[in-house]
């Protein structure tokens, strides 16, 4: 998991993403304040999760941005553990956090019978 905690390290200060992890599943939550389901792209590309998000905002009439402080285009790409896989994976967005499950795969070792 060292790819992915470095890459954790390397993001902006103004991103914020926590994994925390289970023994069948990791949950990978990121702040997207503003964001509703329709505004953020969730993919599992190859080994990496990609998080792409663009908050919607409205101007009220007869208003024009001067300046805008809070704009969130939010382009994440996250190496994901070994172990884990998309098969089964579900995303939600409540309240400005996305949460993003991924299971863990099975046992990958098999037996192999051996006749003689």
């Amino acid at each position: 998991m060292s790819r992915l905690r470095e890459a954790l390290g390397n993001l902006p200060d103004s991103v914020f993403v926590d994994v925390l992890e289970r023994e069948d599943a990791y949950l990978f939550v990121v702040d997207v304040a503003g964001v509703t389901a329709d505004d953020v792209d969730v993919r599992v590309d190859g080994r990496t999760l990609v998080v792409d998000a663009h908050r919607q905002k409205s101007v009220p009439t007869g208003f024009t941005y001067r300046t805008e402080e809070r704009p969130l285009f939010l382009d994440l790409e996250l190496p994901l553990p070994p172990d884990a896989t998309d098969d089964g994976s579900s995303a939600s967005v409540d309240r400005g956090v996305l949460e993003v499950r991924l299971p863990k795969r099975g046992e990958t070792a098999h037996r192999v019978p051996v006749e003689g």
